[in-house]
C-alpha cells in the first residue's frame, strides 16, 4: 500500500489498493448491522405568522371596531415535549454530582426541536378548546360559530386575539392562563417592534423606536435629512466604488432596513436595490443606505392607518420594469394589495429569468400577483372579512390585459404559456 495517505475520498477511490480497504471496512460495518436505511426525520422549522397576516388581522379588526389584545407566554419553549434523548453538560452556576451530566425531560432554549416542540403543544392545548389552524397560515387559530368569532395569531410567544366575543374572548384567556404561564398586556400596544396606537378612527402601525435606533447604530450625527430615498440618476452595479474594507454594518444596517419596510413600502423599492450588494457590497452602496437613513429620519412618524371606516373590498396593483438591472437585465416585479383604503402586502423583487418584452416582465408579474390573491382571498376568509365579488387588479399595460382576455396563443407568448392559463383561469 501506498505509503502516501490520500487527503480526501475523492483521491482514495483512485488507488486500487485504498479502494479494496474501504470496501473492507464497509463490508464489514454492514455484516455488523451497524446502520439502518429510514427517512430523514421531519425540519424543526416552526411556523410564525406572516407579517401580511398581522397587517390583514389589524386591517379587519379596525374596519368592524373589535379590540385588540396582546398576551405573552413566559418560557414559552419550556412547555414543549421532546420526544429523543438529549444530554446536556451541566452549565457553570450548578452543583451536579461528580460526573453527572443532564438528560433533558423539557424542549430547552437553544434546542432546533424547541420551537417546534413548543407549538405543537399550544396547538395541541388551543385546539381542546375548540379552536382550529388556519391551512393558509398555521399560526393563525380561530373559532367560528354563526354568531362568533374569536382570532389569534401567533408569533412564537407573542399572540394578538382579538374578535366579536368579549365573553369567549375572556374564556380564552382564562384557559391559556391555567395551561401556561402567560403574562396579560392588555390592550395590543407594541409587537415585535411594531408599534400600534389606537384611536377612534382606528389603528396606526409605526416603527418610529425601531427606526430612531437604526439611525442611531448607524452613526448618523447630524441633523441633516433628505427629502427622498434615492436619487433616480443614480444606477448602482456591484462594480461602482471602492470595496468596503468590513462589510459587517452595512449588512446589520440593510437587514434592518428589510424589517422596517413592514410598515414603509416607500422605502421598498430602495432596500431591495441596496440588498443585491450584501455579498460585496462598496463605498457607493453604503452612501447610498445613508441616504435612506436620513430620508427615514425626517419621516420617522410615518406608518400605516388602519381606518375604522374602511371597507374589507381586496384590491391590487400590479407593475414591473423592463431589464431595469444594467449588470443582468433581469426585471424587477412590483405589487401590493388593499383592504378598503388599508395597506396589508406588497413585494419588491428581481425576476429570475430576463423578459424579452415589457409585456412578458409584466404578465409574469400578473402571474406572481394572482398566486397571492388567492392566498389572501383564502386566508381573509379565515378571519371573518371573506371576499364576495371578484377581486380588481389594476395594471397599466394593455397587452397584458388583451392576452389575459385572449384564448389565442402565439409563438411570442408560448415560453409564458402556463402563466397564462394560470391567470385566465381565475379571471
Amino acid at each position: 500500500m501506498s505509503l502516501d495517505e490520500p487527503s480526501s475520498y475523492k483521491e482514495a477511490s483512485t488507488n486500487p489498493l485504498w479502494q479494496q480497504a474501504m470496501n473492507d471496512e464497509l463490508q464489514a460495518l454492514e455484516k455488523t448491522h451497524t446502520w439502518d436505511y429510514v427517512d430523514l426525520p421531519p425540519e424543526t422549522f416552526v411556523p410564525v405568522a406572516r407579517m401580511t397576516s398581522v397587517c390583514s388581522l389589524l386591517a379587519i379588526a379596525a374596519a368592524k371596531q373589535w379590540p385588540l389584545l396582546q398576551m405573552d407566554v413566559k418560557n414559552a419553549f419550556l412547555n414543549g415535549t421532546i420526544s429523543e434523548e438529549v444530554y446536556m453538560t451541566p452549565p457553570p452556576g450548578t452543583t451536579p454530582p461528580p460526573q453527572k451530566v443532564y438528560i433533558l425531560r423539557r424542549a430547552l432554549y437553544g434546542l432546533k426541536q424547541a420551537p417546534r416542540a413548543w407549538f405543537a403543544t399550544f396547538s395541541s392545548t388551543i385546539t381542546q378548546l375548540g379552536f382550529t389552524s388556519s391551512t393558509h397560515d398555521s399560526a393563525l387559530f380561530s373559532r367560528q360559530t354563526s354568531t362568533s368569532i374569536v382570532l389569534l395569531l401567533l408569533y412564537v410567544d407573542d399572540m394578538i386575539i382579538t374578535g366579536d366575543d368579549p365573553q369567549a374572548i375572556s374564556d380564552l384567556q382564562r384557559y391559556l392562563g391555567q395551561h401556561f404561564e402567560m403574562k396579560d398586556l392588555g390592550n395590543l400596544n407594541y409587537f415585535l417592534g411594531l408599534e400600534i396606537s389606537s384611536s377612534p378612527s382606528g389603528y396606526y402601525l409605526s416603527q418610529a423606536k425601531y427606526a430612531s435606533d437604526l439611525i442611531n447604530r448607524s452613526g448618523i450625527t447630524d441633523s441633516a435629512t433628505s427629502l427622498t430615498s434615492l436619487d433616480p440618476n443614480v444606477c448602482l452595479t456591484p462594480f461602482d466604488g471602492v470595496p468596503l474594507e468590513d462589510p459587517t454594518l452595512y449588512r446589520q444596517l440593510v437587514g434592518s432596513l428589510i424589517y422596517l419596510t413592514v410598515t414603509r413600502p416607500d422605502i421598498a423599492y430602495v432596500v431591495h436595490i441596496v440588498s443585491q450588494f450584501m455579498a460585496a457590497p462598496r463605498t457607493i452602496h453604503f452612501t447610498v443606505v445613508l441616504r435612506i437613513l436620513r430620508y427615514i429620519k425626517g419621516t420617522l412618524g410615518h406608518g400605516l392607518q388602519f381606518s375604522s371606516q374602511s371597507s374589507l373590498v381586496l384590491s391590487g396593483f400590479s407593475d414591473a420594469d423592463w431589464a431595469g438591472d444594467p449588470t443582468d437585465r433581469r426585471s424587477t416585479i412590483g405589487y401590493c394589495f388593499y383592504l378598503g383604503n388599508a395597506f396589508i402586502s406588497r413585494r419588491s423583487k428581481k425576476q429570475s429569468v430576463v423578459s424579452r418584452s415589457s409585456t412578458e416582465s409584466e404578465y409574469r408579474t400578473l402571474a406572481d400577483v394572482t398566486s397571492e390573491l388567492l392566498w389572501l382571498c383564502w386566508l381573509l376568509t379565515d378571519m371573518g372579512g371573506p371576499q364576495t365579488s371578484p377581486t380588481i387588479l389594476h395594471c397599466d399595460n394593455r397587452s397584458v390585459i388583451q392576452i389575459a382576455h385572449s384564448d389565442v396563443f402565439h409563438e411570442r407568448t408560448k415560453h409564458i404559456e402556463n402563466d397564462c392559463h394560470f391567470v385566465r383561469h381565475h379571471l
